[in-house]
């Protein structure tokens, strides 16, 4: 697409927002559109007239005055660039100075008197996403970008909205920490961060608790160290044990990622609970009585580590894989034995591996909400005491804030102290030469240990997804009521026929809105990924490195601290977005980007750059070689991207539980109240209901999207002639 017909239709979609789309949000919803084009549904174009939005004037004429250039068939750069900006900065500033309330800049209230608006709506987001195409057709034809206006706009229209939607969120809840009573207080912060409730050592005198900074640390550390130390185990035997278990150690890395968080807790309740299975088998055989050990810090633990070991054997596995044999022998033909050879050589090859494990158990950690939820009892860390600062009683979204910022810092300092660990040590063992090596067999004590961990492991993971599977066909699984039933699915999935299908179930809104937003989402993660993998790794531009930075960040921040961020940034005008659908899908789409784009750049980084020049040479542009050569070579990372996006879309509670509303629940929410209200049969029978969908999903896109094919096709065998 050439700079001119760029320029040509950003203005107009611009025009559109002004004179069609409703320039202020619907606050009734669909049920506003009845009044356009007056009333809450008005486009902008029928507001100014009146007098009623005068200061949004400024709008026409920076809209209308590329339209002579352009109409001649020339692209003015610095005019083009400069109208762009100022449309975006006029809309933000009056966005911000004027809203509900009236003038929130005490500075213009003798200027602007008594006026008052509610948030940008359509018309606003198409007069925004017209600006950008002018400011990207602008530095095109100034000659930045290689003068090229798709990669231009691809690059200004993410860096706008990861601005709008990842690091806007973030400076809200860093600045609602420093503020009380609408006023800057950085004594508020320092008495926010440095409470009791978050610092105590008090556990160290009496049997009072910790504080809930203590707390988070200790269990990210254990979950950290113990889902590690299992992944390995696993991965060791997995790729130098000669082990048969393969498909089974496979299952075991699925289940994990299509499973709800939280479920594993609802399983160790029904196993461990003061009336579960196990505990009741204990207390009739040995005598031991039941108590209530699993709620706390030992069953939040068990079930973090449950979740967190497949990934770090699937992470594992492959570093152990990847070591070159020829190093391991080399030092067995110096004479080490089996065990020096794996204490020398491979075991310092799998730092970085063991690092990226760890942190991610870490991370893990810190961001889960479910099982601390459902099975920490009094044992609190800062994803839950975030929750109640929001949704509870006390409502302090000042201190919630603060905490938030403490779970920051900790997920920070975790990425900081993994690369300190590492340090700027070189671990290649995969060159160019070949490597006829042969891998070293694992020392038998080694081989013996990790066995022992291993196969109890498999067998406790197997017993805890096998409640999973039963629990919702059983009448009371949790009191070994074994009776089999359908009662659970008909209360959460009943279907009647009155006159046509109806849907009576009480799980069915929840999982419809889910299945809809997760449907949205997972495309939407998985085109702007990719897009955002391509740009970063086949172009070059001034600001590449921030746009990478700004791509990853989402990652790095736990998802209690996206949703109470989310809540802070987007509840007010000028961008009022929750209670509704669509900030599910950008919570959605811009928390499992950074995914979808190391899983593009991974994908890329096979992919010779002499295709893209061959593509040039021909005469395709970037959008005829990203369409035709780039995309089909892309679909194993399509096909990783959408699998991903959708599943955790299915699957997260952490940061949507602030987002949801009775409109607009989700299956993780709703399940997660079944457990708070005791009805846990419902809730393992929707658990599997879930499992049973993505599961389906995740293979159905496999199979429709397809798997790139590399190599020459088959050509038919041509039967020879006699004679010939």
């Amino acid at each position: 697409m050439g700079a001119l017909s760029l320029a040509r239709l950003a203005l107009a979609v611009a025009g559109l927002g002004l004179l069609l789309l409703p320039w202020h949000g619907l606050e009734g919803g669909v049920a506003d559109i009845a009044s356009w084009p007056g009333g809450a549904a008005a486009p902008l174009v029928a507001l100014l007239p009146g007098g009623e939005r005068w200061w949004l004037w400024p709008l026409v004429p920076l809209l209308v005055a590329p339209l002579p250039a352009l109409a001649a068939g020339r692209v003015p750069g610095r005019l083009l660039a400069a109208c762009g900006a100022g449309a975006i900065a006029w809309v933000f500033l009056q966005g911000h100075a004027i809203g509900l309330r009236g003038v929130a800049w005490p500075v213009l209230e003798p200027w602007l008197g008594e006026v008052r608006q509610t948030s940008l709506g359509w018309g606003a987001a198409a007069v925004l996403a017209g600006a950008a195409g002018l400011v990207a057709t602008g530095l095109a034809a100034r000659g930045r970008f290689g003068g090229d206006a798709f990669i231009a706009f691809l690059v200004v229209g993410s860096a706008g909205l990861l601005l709008l939607f990842v690091f806007v969120p973030l400076l809200t809840i860093l600045s609602a920490a420093v503020v009380e009573d609408g006023r800057l207080a950085p004594a508020a912060l320092a008495a926010r961060v440095t409470t009791p409730e978050a610092w105590s050592l008090a556990c160290l005198a009496d049997r009072q608790g910790c504080g809930v900074v203590w707390n988070t640390l200790a269990l990210a550390s254990l979950t950290g160290v113990l889902s590690t130390l299992l992944g390995l185990a696993f991965a060791l035997l997995a790729a130098r044990g000669n082990v048969r278990a393969m498909p089974a150690f496979r299952a075991m890395t699925i289940l994990p990622l299509i499973t709800p968080p939280f479920v594993v807790s609802l399983s160790l309740i029904v196993l461990f609970g003061r009336t579960g299975l196990v505990t009741g088998w204990m207390w009739e055989w040995f005598g031991i009585p039941r108590t209530r050990w699993i709620y706390g810090l030992p069953g939040v633990l068990l079930a973090q580590v449950l979740a967190q070991a497949p990934i770090a054997f699937v992470l594992l596995e492959g570093a152990v894989r990847a070591i070159g044999p020829s190093l391991e022998e080399a030092a067995s033909t110096m004479g080490a034995r089996r065990f020096t050879v794996f204490r020398t050589v491979t075991w310092p090859l799998l730092r970085p591996a063991l690092a990226a494990a760890f942190l991610l158990g870490f991370v893990e950690s810190l961001a889960d909400f479910g099982n601390p939820l459902v099975l920490g009892g009094d044992f609190d860390v800062l994803s839950t005491r975030i929750f109640f600062a929001i949704a509870g009683a006390r409502h302090d979204p000042g201190q919630a804030a603060a905490l938030a910022l403490l779970l920051l810092m900790l997920t920070f300092g975790a990425f900081a102290l993994q690369a300190l660990w590492i340090g700027k040590r070189r671990y290649t063992t995969v060159t160019g030469k070949g490597d006829s090596g042969v891998p070293a067999p694992l020392p038998r004590g080694l081989k013996f240990v990790c066995g022992a961990v291993a196969w109890p492991w498999m067998a406790f993971t197997a017993a805890v997804y096998g409640i999973i599977l039963v629990g919702g066909f059983v009448h009371d699984i949790g009191r070994g009521d074994m009776a089999f039933t359908w009662r659970h699915f008909l209360t959460g999935f009943e279907v009647e026929w009155l006159d046509g299908m109806a849907f009576r179930g009480s799980a069915w809104d929840s999982l419809f809105t889910t299945i809809q937003v997760a449907a949205v989402s997972a495309p939407l993660t998985a085109g702007l990924g990719i897009l955002l993998a391509w740009l970063l790794a086949r172009q070059s531009f001034p600001g590449r490195r921030s746009l990478e930075f700004m791509t990853m960040l989402s990652f790095a921040i736990p998802g209690t601290v996206v949703g109470v961020s989310y809540i802070l940034a987007f509840n007010v005008p000028p961008v009022e977005l929750t209670g509704t659908a669509l900030i599910l899908v950008i919570c959605f789409v811009f928390r499992n980007l950074p995914v979808g784009v190391r899983g593009g750049i991974a994908a890329l980084a096979q992919i010779d750059r002499s295709l893209d020049e061959a593509s040039a040479t021909m005469g395709g542009g970037a959008v005829q070689t990203l369409r035709r050569v780039i995309l089909p070579l892309l679909r194993p990372a399509i096909v990783a991207a959408l699998a991903f996006s959708f599943v955790h879309a299915m699957t997260a509670v952490s940061a949507v539980i602030f987002l949801v509303s009775a409109r607009h629940n989700l299956a993780t929410v709703y399940i997660v109240g079944r457990v708070e209200a005791g009805e846990m049969a419902l809730a393992i029978a929707y658990s599997t209901v879930l499992i049973l969908i993505m599961l389906a999903v995740v293979l159905g896109i496999e199979r429709l999207v397809g798997r790139a094919q590399i190599g020459r096709r088959a050509v038919p065998a041509t039967p020879m002639r006699a004679g010939a």
